[in-house]
């Protein structure tokens, strides 16, 4: 059990992301009322690297505010429009220094009690539900493990300890490769200080055998796995096992929820959307509007049996667009 009270921490801004947050602070409320930290919604500001408009609109700021959370604007100096993934960089010098921290993406419902989670702020750690997405090796080398060697050279890191010897050469789970979907630290300014120095030396400099490798939109992925095991981290263990499990859902995009995800996370999302002045806000955005209060995503839900899923994404993608129900 995680006695230590942390800071819990999402980018929201203008459109997808601010309805996603919505979510994600409702279903903290619903789930965790007795949640002692603070619940921080960052906002990246307007500014030269935006061309859009990224401040969250009135109706769902409200609704957030209601929620207990607090809205954090901050600057961002570095990746911006061209590259949104770095919000989740930048705003780590944003936040409180020295109060540990849990980032999730705003795709993220709570099902259970972040207490049960056993947080261990000195060792980090991020989500393992992920894919094989980074590095793809070109047929004449390097492999894997020469891409990855290279990176933990880069930064003078030991790159034999990260291994998971359990798994083959050259297979790319033998490497460490996590999901940003959620990580945690126990200094929000150390760890984005790191990580912002890594995936700019990545992006800026980038290594030989990097060459035939792309970089968008996996460099947030590249980069977290050296500030992690820089800093004594690694594999999430079984404490953490509630992430991606009974206390929280990766998931994503809607669609994605109705097709695979557990009744405990849909009926999650379908009681916090209930309440009429919730509805009211949201409504406002399409996928919402027709999957929860249309009543499609039950339909696309009843479609696909969960036991026997496609073992890719895009493949369970692919299908859905096929019944034109990808919404997002």
């Amino acid at each position: 059990m995680s006695a230590q009270v942390f800071n819990l921490v999402c980018v929201a801004q203008a459109g997808r992301l601010e309805y996603e947050a919505a979510l994600f602070a409702l279903s903290l409320r619903a789930s965790n009322p007795k949640f002692s930290g603070r619940l921080i919604v960052a906002e990246p500001q307007p500014g030269p690297l935006w061309q859009d408009e990224t401040r969250i609109s009135g109706p769902v700021r409200a609704l957030l505010v209601d929620c207990g959370a607090e809205i954090l604007p901050f600057a961002t100096r570095h990746f911006g429009q061209s590259y949104p993934h770095g919000n989740k960089i930048e705003v780590l010098s944003a936040l409180p220094a020295g109060d540990p921290f849990v980032f999730f993406d705003t795709d993220t419902l709570f099902t259970g009690l972040l207490s049960s989670v056993d947080f261990d702020f000195t060792r980090p750690a991020a989500s393992m539900r992920r894919e094989g997405t980074w590095p793809e090796p070109p047929l004449y080398g390097p492999g894997y493990g020469g891409i990855w060697k290279a990176l933990y050279d880069r930064f003078g890191l030991d790159f034999a300890s990260s291994l998971d010897l359990s798994q083959p050469d050259e297979h790319w789970e033998r490497y460490l490769y996590f999901n940003a979907g959620w990580f945690f630290g126990a200094d929000p300014a150390e760890f984005g200080a790191r990580f912002l120095r890594f995936a700019l030396s990545i992006r800026d400099d980038t290594p030989d055998e990097l060459a035939c490798q792309s970089l968008t939109p996996w460099l947030d992925q590249i980069a977290l796995p050296l500030v992690i095991h820089s800093m004594g981290g690694g594999r999430p263990g079984p404490g953490l096992a509630g992430l991606d499990g009974d206390v929280s859902c990766h998931w994503r995009a809607l669609p994605l929820l109705y097709a695979r995800e557990s009744d405990a996370v849909v009926a999650m999302l379908e009681a916090i959307c209930a309440p009429n002045p919730v509805k009211k806000v949201l409504k406002g955005y399409e996928p919402i509007r027709k999957l929860v209060y249309q009543g499609k995503g039950q339909r696309l839900r009843g479609l696909f049996d969960r036991a026997n899923l496609p073992r890719r994404e895009q493949a369970l993608r692919n299908a859905i667009r096929r019944e034109g129900l990808w919404l997002r």
